[in-house]
């Protein structure tokens, strides 16, 4: 049997493998090298019965995830999962890496991942270009949960969310600025705290306000990580994740403002991923 396991900085889709089949499938939180080590990971995946009871049996674990853009974070991961797997081989690669497979059709493409961060990659079905770094919730991540989370907080702490939208904020969370600040520089997982804020978002994106914010928020993605390839304007553009996926009518529009020629959008690459490795004969 095999593991496929797809992992954004939130969640992680798992697909349990038997001759070419899928026969069960899981859900953990999110392994990110950049906020978890080893022991933790190890931790984590003991507290998960279903897994451990199989995990003897496994002999090949293909974890494609976040935050693993090198060695040494693939390391990380490597080695939480080695503990666990302990007859398994454990490949370990980035996640732009399985949105690029999930979404293959053929022909190169552009895939961009708008989840809780954000990232884009061409690939040309044998190779996968990343040409612009992916910098985070601090740095970078436009088009995000948390670009767009750290939009609507920011909005609201500077007094500049609508009379209507200020009102339900405060309603749904009834939080501070302090204790917004508290979250955002004193805890771990900033990115997954204003990622959440997404949801409100999502309430209101048809809202004029809202829905401005998205396509501002998209165009500014396409032109850093879109616009970065060489003839972006003759390939197709595939989105995956749950931000491209929720907010669709605004990334239409995005898209039509930057001349960008949009393919699919799907909310999880896991099934598609699961799809490519078994036709290429990557599944025992």
């Amino acid at each position: 049997m095999i593991i496929i396991i797809e992992s954004g900085s939130t969640k992680s889709d798992w697909r349990l493998i038997k001759d070419s089949t899928v026969i069960n499938n899981f859900t953990t939180i999110g392994y990110n090298p950049f906020f978890h080590n080893e022991d933790f990971i190890e931790d984590d995946l003991k507290q998960h019965s279903d897994i451990c009871k199989i995990a003897k049996e496994i002999k090949q674990v293909y974890f494609y995830g976040a935050g693993c853009s090198s060695k040494n974070l693939k390391d990380i991961i490597h080695k939480g999962f080695s503990r666990i797997f302990i007859n398994a081989v454990v490949e370990v690669d980035h996640d732009l890496v399985a949105s690029a497979l999930s979404t293959y059709e053929g022909s190169p493409a552009i895939t961009c991942i708008l989840g809780t961060g954000s990232n884009s990659c061409f690939f040309d079905g044998v190779n996968c270009l990343e040409e612009v770094p992916a910098l985070g919730y601090v740095l970078g991540d436009e088009g995000s949960g948390s670009y767009f989370g750290k939009q609507l907080i920011t909005a609201y702490l500077y007094n500049q969310l609508p009379n209507n939208l200020l009102k339900d904020f405060n309603d749904t969370y009834n939080i501070s600025k302090d204790e917004i600040l508290h979250s955002v520089y004193s805890k771990t997982n900033v990115n997954k705290y204003l990622a959440s804020f997404a949801q409100f978002l999502a309430k209101y994106k048809n809202d004029k306000y809202v829905r401005e914010m998205l396509v501002e928020g998209f165009c500014l993605f396409i032109s850093k990580h879109v616009c970065c390839y060489k003839k972006y304007e003759t390939i197709t553009v595939n989105f995956v994740g749950s931000i491209a996926f929720y907010f669709q009518d605004s990334l239409f529009e995005a898209c039509a403002k930057m001349d960008i020629q949009l393919g699919s959008i799907i909310q999880k690459p896991i099934d598609g991923l699961v799809r490519y490795i078994i036709l290429n004969k990557k599944a025992i």
